[in-house]
């Protein structure tokens, strides 16, 4: 039986272009000339008889998920790698007064040393099927300084992404809660590309009111959109408004980002506040957790989208018949996806990792089936805690 010896997390930056922090907090938007400095980390967990797993987190790196990490990085210490699922049932206990972010990290590192031990990738592991993903890009937030813009802006864009490969488009509005003005641009972007690519359209919480999220609902409705996720500034948490929402809408609602984990997700789908599931195996504990949620809305047979991008999401969605969409986000004109540059295996979730069919591909090679390089990472190193011992 392998146990494992340490637990490295690794802090390190790399410059983004063309990108420029809006307030501060995590919400980032364009603006030409200007850069920003991003930090991820990278996990690796060890063992006695050298087996090794690694990730490096995309969506998952603030330092509110960095504490949480720390907090069960030593429940690892001196456990068998394997037992994944009495793994995150004690991590699961653990995280239960927090936001339970840090245990995603961990536990796709788990899986990435599970499928190196066999020599096969994470998707066999999990029995998945599908090779390639269809894939939507899915926007920055609007700006004012040239980028997204306005409404002839986004629908620019969408059409750069439909040359690309792109069948499907996911517009991140402005941050100023104008509903007026996001019902504008569902209007106008459904009106140029409609016929074409599938839309969908996230707020991302940014409206205000009740009435707003009913009024751009109601110009989903018009123009047609696939789902309509998130929309005000309830957080997504609220069962009952999202309920009240669908009664008076038809456009599909796709909620649940922002609550962690099987049991809030099944609550909130059966009080009716939504008609698909979202699931991300940073946010969601893992491809373990994200497993679990997949299987859920299996049994209630309703639809499972993946959040973000990444080779344990593309993975995941191998395994899933009732999934969509795999998302290319965050991209924009001008601007890179903010994801560390760190894969020396040709692995990308830039804007044109799709191909002409609008799919991505499913790494093949063993665990993850992707390189990282650790080279850059370590000279680009602006922290790091080690738990345990290496060997």
């Amino acid at each position: 039986m392998s146990k494992i010896t340490s637990v490295t997390i690794t802090d390190f930056e790399f410059e983004a272009p063309n990108l420029s922090r809006i307030g501060f907090g995590q919400m980032v938007g364009f603006k030409r000339g200007s850069s920003i400095q991003v930090v991820k980390n990278a996990i690796a967990i060890e063992t006695d008889d050298d087996l090794r797993g690694e990730y490096v987190t995309n969506w998952c790196a603030s330092p509110a998920t960095r504490g949480e990490m720390e907090m069960l990085a030593p429940f690892l210490l001196g456990r068998d790698p394997l037992e994944r699922e009495g793994l995150f049932d004690d991590l699961k206990r653990e995280l239960r007064q927090w936001s339970s972010m840090g245990h995603g990290p961990l536990d796709i590192a788990l899986w990435d040393l599970a499928g190196k031990k066999y020599g096969v990738p994470v998707s066999e592991l999990i029995g998945g099927y599908r090779k390639r993903l269809p894939a939507y890009a899915s926007t920055y937030l609007g700006d004012s300084q040239g980028g997204l813009d306005s409404k002839e802006a986004y629908a620019a864009f969408a059409e750069q992404c439909y040359d690309i490969g792109y069948r499907a488009f996911k517009i991140h509005g402005w941050n100023d809660g104008d509903a007026r003005r996001e019902a504008e641009n569902v209007l106008h972007v459904g009106k140029v590309v409609g016929d074409r690519m599938t839309l969908m359209l996230d707020p991302a919480n940014q409206l205000r009111k009740f009435s707003d999220a009913l009024y751009v609902g109601q110009a989903c409705d018009e123009a047609n959109y696939f789902w309509y996720e998130d929309p005000f500034r309830d957080s997504g948490k609220s069962a009952f408004a999202h309920k009240k929402l669908r009664e008076m809408i038809k456009t599909p609602l796709l909620i649940t980002e922002y609550v962690r984990g099987i049991e809030p997700k099944a609550d909130f789908i059966i009080a009716g506040g939504t008609d698909y599931l979202r699931v991300d195996p940073e946010y969601d504990m893992g491809i373990t957790g994200a497993l679990k949620i997949a299987h859920l809305g299996e049994a209630l047979g309703v639809d499972v989208e993946i959040h973000a991008c990444g080779p344990a999401h593309r993975h995941l969605m191998s395994a899933m018949r009732n999934s969509n969409f795999y998302e290319v986000a965050l991209v924009g004109p001008d601007c890179p996806n903010m994801v560390a540059p760190v894969y020396t295996c040709g692995y990308s979730d830039q804007l044109d990792c799709v191909g002409g069919d609008g799919c991505v591909e499913v790494p093949s090679g063993p665990g993850l089936g992707v390189q990282y390089d650790w080279t850059y990472i370590e000279a680009h190193k602006v922290g790091e805690r080690r738990f345990g011992h290496k060997g």
